[in-house]
């Protein structure tokens, strides 16, 4: 099992260190011949912006919204969750995204940088205690599509009840930012979909 990690810009060294970890073999992903090579794909945080125009400039767009649409495995953390959404709030005109999950998200939905903090969240399918989320200009859910399923939720303080975790089909997405924690749980049930997405094949 090959997983890339989408390494335009961004925290592409602590997601590849986390699937390692994970047991698999990850690499880097910049170019369309990369993209071909692996089973899955990590879009990792960083600056959504940034990170549309560079898979635009680097002719990755449409190579990543055919590949989503044929059914690979996707997960994206904070940046990547703005990425796969098929509707982005408070992002410029002309920001493109791979729109592969059917979700409106807010960019910088909880405050600047400065407004960065942890919180505990509960996430379905992943088993043992609340995920410690670290949330860093993040992202949140406004709105999901019937066919997505909302799978952790902010649990304490002024963002209680906000949506930070999804899933569609093959799809994953967090505001947060588990590759920043030293745990591995969010990394394994990403690799536990890829194992099964190969089975159904």
């Amino acid at each position: 099992m090959n997983i890339g990690v989408l390494a335009l810009q961004g925290d592409v060294r602590e997601h590849l260190a986390a699937l390692a970890g994970s047991d698999v073999l990850a690499r880097p992903v910049r170019r369309p011949s990369e993209l071909d090579d692996v089973d899955a794909l990590v879009i990792p945080g960083g600056e959504s912006t940034t990170m549309s125009n560079l898979a635009i400039t680097f002719g990755l767009l449409d190579p990543i919204r055919k590949r989503i649409a044929d059914g690979m495995p996707v997960y994206g953390s904070c940046a990547g969750m703005i990425m796969l959404a098929t509707t982005v709030l408070d992002g410029r005109p002309d920001q493109e995204s791979f729109a592969g999950i059917d979700m409106t998200v807010r960019r910088n939905a909880f405050g600047r940088q400065i407004d960065s903090f942890e919180a505990p969240v509960r996430i379905e399918d992943v088993e043992g205690d609340d995920f410690h989320a670290v949330f860093i200009r993040a992202p949140w859910v406004e709105h999901t599509g019937p066919g997505v399923r909302v799978l952790g939720r902010v649990t304490e303080g002024p963002a209680a009840g906000r949506i930070v975790a999804v899933r569609q089909g093959n799809l994953l997405a967090t505001a947060f930012h588990p590759e920043l924690t030293g745990d591995l749980r969010v990394h394994r049930y990403f690799v536990e979909l890829v194992r099964q997405a190969q089975d159904a094949r």
